[in-house]
């Protein structure tokens, strides 16, 4: 078995079906992990409180440890740690289903944060099997199975929540389980030996990769669009259910379906429209005009008095999932092949540092609106504060931008 996995080259296919699973079985907990935490509190408040410790704390795990599972991909290969972040997730479903009170999901998400750098570790593999210029489409096709993920995921989580708010943990672990034995037995290593590099602790902090992405030809102040729109997404993922359950008074159900547009939109415009609108749009341009599109949509969501409305505002967002893919392909092509890994962990980095500050943002703001009655606009303070921060986002991006070209210009002219 081994032999025959050896002989398989490594291709999309085999990172998309592993992403796909992956993100079937996030998404399964996204709409029942809040009400879960409202069963150990006794206000809406608290609930809001609670719910943003519990993700502080995989965040918190996750930033620290993500430097060093990414130098290990460099090192060993992508697929060992896989394997590892597989292990974790699923251990830390079966706990989260099985947990009796507050400080036991604290725990189980610490530990999960520690263990899980999938994402990471997948754009590291992609990087590894495409050419740089074929990468925006690679990561849009990546995208669309995290989509995918999150159409099959919240609809079924939704669904399995409304019969047993634990039994969607439990699926979500023997998914974990048979993604597992998938990388076992299925998925092959992406990165030769040849190209491996030794793993050094000292620079396996998070501090020192932040330091590395800061450096990379052609990156410079893009580390900062990264950081707000990691701020902006993880601000999204923690106060979206809260939000539509304060707002419009929506349970696992109506939760499931909502993220369901959210991850067929994606998939739409990342599998589908991406490669037609990277032939007429450059990864910069599209990158700008995505944030354009997140700045319209934040603002739609945050004043919508309907559920319909919420549901509309994501349809429309097209170039909105389009971004992502093009500012990853950007900044994966700045990175030589050797270091793939060691970028894909400090991008994840300090996505797990926005992690750990989204909720210490996003749950007191809902928090305090949370007395006020159901359709009231000002519940919607999260996405106003997202809308800003996607429009200091494109604001940084255009002058980076437009100082790079300004840079060819002048080398093209000597």
């Amino acid at each position: 078995m081994k032999q025959a996995r050896a002989g398989r080259q490594a291709a999309m296919p085999f990172i998309m079906a592993t992403v796909l699973i992956d993100m079937i079985a996030v998404g399964l907990i996204i709409p029942v992990l809040p009400p879960l935490v409202g069963t150990f509190t006794t206000s809406q408040a608290e609930q809001a409180f609670w719910y943003g410790a519990v993700t502080i704390a995989f965040g918190i795990a996750n930033f620290f440890a993500s430097p060093i599972l990414g130098r290990l991909s460099d090192r060993y290969g992508r697929r060992p740690v896989l394997l590892i972040g597989f292990s974790g997730f699923a251990l830390s479903f079966f706990i989260t289903g099985l947990a009796t009170a507050l400080w036991m999901l604290l725990v189980v998400r610490l530990f999960s944060g520690a263990m899980q750098a999938n994402i990471a570790v997948a754009n590291a593999y992609v990087a590894d099997i495409t050419a740089p210029e074929q990468r925006a489409q690679a990561f849009g096709k990546l995208g669309a199975m995290l989509g995918m993920g999150f159409i099959l995921g919240p609809v079924l989580g939704g669904i399995l929540g409304g019969i047993n708010l634990h039994l969607p943990f439990f699926v979500a672990g023997g998914l974990a389980c048979l993604n597992w034995l998938y990388g076992y037995f299925v998925l092959p290593e992406s990165l030769p030996v040849e190209r491996r590099q030794p793993f050094v602790l000292r620079e396996a902090n998070p501090i020192t990769s932040l330091r590395g992405l800061r450096e990379l030809k052609g990156v410079g102040s893009l580390v900062f669009v990264i950081a707000l729109s990691g701020l902006v997404q993880f601000m999204t993922h923690t106060s979206w259910v809260l939000y539509t359950t304060f707002k419009f008074g929506w349970g696992p159900t109506q939760n499931g379906w909502s993220l369901f547009a959210i991850g067929l939109t994606s998939v739409l415009v990342q599998g589908v429209l991406l490669g037609r609108l990277l032939k007429r749009f450059s990864p910069q341009r599209l990158a700008i005009m995505g944030l354009v599109s997140s700045i319209v949509f934040y603002l739609a969501c945050g004043a919508a008095t309907e559920g319909w409305m919420l549901i509309a505002a994501i349809l429309v967002n097209v170039l909105g999932f389009a971004s992502t893919a093009a500012m990853q392909s950007i900044i994966s092509n700045a990175a030589d092949p050797q270091t793939q890994g060691r970028t894909a962990g400090a991008v994840a980095s300090l996505n797990s540092m926005m992690a750990v500050i989204a909720p210490a943002i996003g749950a007191p703001l809902l928090a305090t609106v949370s007395h006020l009655p159901r359709g009231d606009w000002k519940i919607g303070a999260p996405f106003y504060f997202c809308a800003a921060l996607q429009a200091a986002s494109m604001l940084i991006a255009l002058r980076h931008f437009r100082g790079e070209r300004r840079k060819r210009q002048a080398l093209a002219a000597a």
